[in-house]
């Protein structure tokens, strides 16, 4: 098994590079990504550097590879971080130099999509960083949301334990990126409920692996960055969230007893599961329907559990992914879960 290698942090000062690896959004809606470019230099104290896709719509998988090797291969930019998430990511990953990539390892911020270029560096032995978008959190209308801050400034910065802490409210509404009266206000949440429990009853801490759920099974599909002897996963804590899409209860159940018949699912003692977004404009549920979306996919993952995992310790609603306020978990990074004591710890 691969010894995990945290990269060196950046300190204020220091330049970014702002990728999209997986969409050029930032050349459709500027106000998110310009407010979290701004951000990222009056609250972070950091210089973020664009590449020639950054904005550019249909980029070609070689171009944005070029450009992922660009910032890792320059030794003036000390992290990366994707704008935003997309659907086509799979296909930059023939086109990356494994060598180069594993000679410069440098903190990754990104999810959603992002998964795909986590998962390569998971294989490279590097720790990457799933969430903090540029255009999601860092330029989240109106306000940084304190928790998720916390966590970023924390995950860039430091090194060492991270306890996460549960959301006293969350949003999973959202307003038009276009407008700019979207950014002058607070967006609206709602109590949060806390952190859902199953088979609490001991430690576990492990290397994390996972994403979103949706990215995880292409990648098993397309057989790409997944470990062929299995055992590289045992006694890892499995992480998962689901997107803006929305996948049904009936899909993630699925999925999950797909990864329970290859063998996969069982490797894990421990996983954890983000609160599912339960709003999207496609689909712009009451908050009844937003409670019944929660539950069923609560009971497809616990299904798939008993089925395939009986003993894993599982908890739900933890704050990541498609979800505001969003902590940032370590990708292949180490994470505690006690269960007798209800925490969640993480390395940055």
């Amino acid at each position: 098994m691969t010894t995990p290698v945290y990269p060196p942090k950046p300190v204020p000062g220091d330049r970014m590079a702002i990728l999209s690896p997986a969409s050029g959004l930032p050349g459709v809606l500027p106000l998110p990504h310009e407010l979290g470019l701004r951000r990222l230099r009056a609250d972070f104290g950091l210089e973020p550097v664009e590449y020639p896709t950054t904005r550019t719509m249909g980029a070609t998988p070689r171009e944005r590879a070029d450009d992922i090797h660009a910032a890792f291969a320059d030794p003036t930019v000390k992290a990366v971080m994707a704008s935003i998430g997309g659907d086509d990511q799979i296909t930059v990953l023939p086109y990356l130099d494994r060598e180069l990539i594993r000679a410069n390892p440098k903190p990754f911020f990104g999810y959603s999509d992002n998964t795909n270029l986590l998962a390569f560096l998971y294989n490279l032995g590097i720790v990457g960083y799933h969430g903090a978008g540029v255009m999601t959190e860092i330029g989240r209308p109106y306000a940084l949301a304190p928790l998720t801050e916390d966590s970023v400034r924390a995950a860039l910065f430091t090194s060492g334990p991270y306890e996460l802490r549960p959301a006293e409210r969350y949003r999973d509404t959202d307003r038009d990126w276009a407008d700019p009266a979207t950014f002058e206000r607070e967006p609206d949440s709602q109590p949060a409920g806390g952190w859902i429990w199953h088979q609490p009853h001991r430690r576990v801490e492990g290397r994390s692996w996972g994403g979103n759920i949706e990215i995880l099974s292409w990648l098993l599909m397309a057989d790409r960055e997944i470990a062929r002897d299995l055992a590289a996963y045992d006694g890892g804590v499995l992480f998962l969230e689901t997107s803006e899409e929305m996948p049904s209860a009936q899909e993630v159940f699925r999925i999950l007893r797909n990864m329970g018949e290859r063998g996969l699912l069982a490797r894990f003692p421990a996983l954890l599961v983000a609160r599912a977004k339960a709003w999207s404009f496609q689909r712009p549920n009451d908050p009844d329907a937003k409670r019944r979306y929660a539950a069923e996919q609560r009971e497809a993952v616990l299904r798939a559990l008993a089925a395939y995992a009986p003993d894993t310790m599982a908890v739900f609603d933890v704050d990541f992914g498609h979800t505001d306020p969003q902590l940032v978990i370590p990708y292949g990074g180490s994470v505690v879960v006690d269960g007798p004591a209800r925490r969640i710890t993480v390395t940055y």
